[in-house]
């Protein structure tokens, strides 16, 4: 933005409302919450910087291979430490300085860290077709059951991430005769809006189908316009606002408790893995599950191929009976 700064002083009054629309085109870069965690660790940064007498902007790459070592030290995990030089190098970037991402000693303490920590994250188990249909079963009666119903069925069929499912409005879908269709204008991989569309096809099961359930929860809910998923309240109130991505995470735990499972295993993304995995399992081709779960990457969907062949085509299964 310093380039943007320099102009608007040559040419204050003619470029001004240009340079006023550049600031909310790079503004727009990156997604709001993606922005929002850089900011926090930079502010972390800034902080720690200042408890070691350390200037932070520019900051000498010395400083930030300390850093990160700190980090680590404390028991960050890598994920966690590549975001947060990533949030120091956009830091950098914008007031003009070099990126201290490239520099020697900051490169060989990530490799050390990445080396010694590893980079494997912990995934949460993927709720299977068999799991979420006795999920199903233990579902409350009422607005709170319609509307959990729906959450799941649309979450697993349609594979979404919970950004996804949270951010839904109706006019986002359509019924059809031969199921759903609902819209995604934006995503995590889309993150211009070009927008796909998934298709949600009605279930031979009725208590297990996605469309009939997000029709009875609209319904019941008296929604007809705005995000689909939506708070209730204790007394039966449909807020109008959408819950959060952290709530599809406690929706999910809660309903695999009352089911039996282990509800620790479970979050949001477990809908979405739970769907790759069980297609997987059933033989669905790798071009159909990725037009379902938005994968633009061929490799990330062997991953869930990979989990289902573990059980599917096991090579020591039956040797010893």
């Amino acid at each position: 933005m310093e380039a943007l700064e320099l102009v608007q002083a040559g040419n204050a009054g003619a470029l001004a409302p240009v340079v006023d629309a550049a600031r909310l085109f790079a503004s727009a870069a990156k997604a709001p919450r993606t922005l929002d965690a850089y900011r926090a660790d930079w502010r972390t940064f800034c902080a720690w910087c200042d408890r070691m007498g350390l200037p932070s902007l520019p900051a000498s790459p010395q400083t930030v291979a300390l850093y990160l070592t700190a980090r680590a030290q404390e028991g960050r995990k890598v994920a966690t430490i590549s975001r947060e030089l990533a949030a120091i190098s956009q830091a950098h970037l914008l007031a003009g300085h070099p990126s201290p991402r490239s520099a020697g000693p900051v490169r060989e303490v990530l490799k050390g860290i990445r080396r010694t920590l590893g980079t494997a994250q912990t995934q949460k188990a993927p709720l299977m077709g068999p799991e979420l249909r006795q999920v199903l079963e233990a579902l409350p009666q009422g607005l709170l059951g319609l509307r959990d119903r729906a959450l799941l069925l649309v979450g697993f069929s349609g594979a979404f991430r919970r950004s996804e499912l949270v951010g839904l409005e109706v006019r986002d879908v359509r019924f059809g005769k031969e199921g759903l269709t609902v819209t995604l204008r934006r995503s995590k991989t889309d993150q211009e809006g070009a927008g796909r569309t998934v298709a949600l096809p009605y279930s031979g099961t009725p208590d297990a189908c996605p469309v009939r359930a997000l029709r009875a929860w609209l319904d019941a809910a008296s929604i007809q316009q705005g995000t689909l998923m939506r708070s209730v309240s204790r007394h039966g109130a449909v807020s109008t606002r959408p819950l959060t991505g952290r709530a599809v995470a406690l929706v999910v735990q809660r309903a695999c408790a009352a089911a039996g499972l282990e509800a620790a295993r479970y979050a949001g993304h477990s809908l979405r893995a739970g769907m790759a995995t069980t297609a997987a399992r059933r033989g669905k081709s790798e071009a159909a599950i990725m037009r379902q779960t938005g994968h633009r990457s061929v490799a990330m969907v062997r991953r869930y191929i990979r989990d289902a062949d573990l059980w599917r085509d096991n090579a020591s299964a039956g040797l010893l009976d």
